[in-house]
């Protein structure tokens, strides 16, 4: 499994997005940054407080828009479309369009 964390701030809706992949499995988590642990973006969140979640299969038709749309619902399109990039690399393929 992979997983990588960003730590966005005033990007996105509760400041952290973390992106998990296993298998063809995709799931998306949206936290509230966490004040105690501190407000620069090198402070540990580990602890942070998941808000929203979505666990897409990205070998169905539509898994490009349901990713997308949910991102670009948390953060800017330009921040989805890095984080679309990342989990393709993880796949090692394009995630389908259409």
């Amino acid at each position: 499994m992979a997983t990588k964390t960003w730590k966005l701030g005033e990007i996105a809706r509760g400041g952290i997005i973390t992106a998990e992949v296993k298998g063809s499995k995709v799931t998306i988590i949206g936290k509230d940054w966490d004040m105690s642990a501190g407000t620069k973006r090198g402070s540990c969140q580990k602890n942070a407080e998941e808000w929203t979640r979505v666990e897409i299969d990205v070998v169905s038709s539509f898994s490009f828009s349901q990713l997308y749309d949910f991102l670009t619902d948390l953060t800017s399109s330009y921040y989805a479309n890095k984080i679309i990039e990342w989990v393709e690399t993880k796949l090692n393929t394009k995630i389908s369009r259409w």
